[in-house]
């Protein structure tokens, strides 16, 4: 099985979603977890209790199928969450996001990063709504067209208690 495979069947077999991992210096394996989508408002953010049990299973797993790593690190994904699947663009349709694609699209004045609003994907076309130099625009796009994505953070410094 291909690490990529072994790290989400590990993942999702404890009922959290993997959102991405990636490979760093010194032997660094970095694993970012979520709740599913319908977990996520029930459970609420990810907490060291999660990323702890992750740790421990993911760690076993590794060494039984002789995965060459010094360190394991588990982690949510953060305010700034990535979007990679069709299903992060379902999920957090509504939200503000920051998109930068590969190459720009046709009518695009060859720009390549936007910031706006995500709408509900149709089929495999994603459309985000931003601020164009004419007022509200709109982009269509593909997850193949798309180099990253991320949520904008959304922090409300009123909301909270003095």
């Amino acid at each position: 099985m291909q690490l990529p495979e072994l790290i989400e069947t590990t993942v999702t077999g404890l009922g959290y979603e993997l959102v991405d991992f990636e490979r760093a210096e010194r032997g660094l394996l970095r694993v970012y977890i979520d709740f599913t989508a319908e977990d996520a408002a029930e459970k609420g953010p990810i907490t060291v209790e999660d990323c702890a049990k992750v740790s421990h299973q993911l760690s076993h797993v590794l060494t039984v199928e002789n995965v060459n790593y010094e360190r394991l690190e588990i982690s949510s994904p953060g305010l700034d969450r990535p979007l990679r699947k069709l299903s992060d663009f379902v999920r957090f349709a509504g939200c503000e996001v920051i998109v930068k694609l590969k190459i720009a699209l046709p009518g695009t004045s060859n720009r390549k990063s936007y910031q706006g609003i995500l709408h509900e994907p149709n089929g495999d076309t994603l459309a985000l709504e931003f601020e164009g130099k004419e007022g509200p625009a709109l982009l269509e796009f593909t997850l193949a067209d798309m180099d990253k994505a991320r949520l904008v953070p959304q922090v409300d410094f009123r909301s909270r208690k003095a």
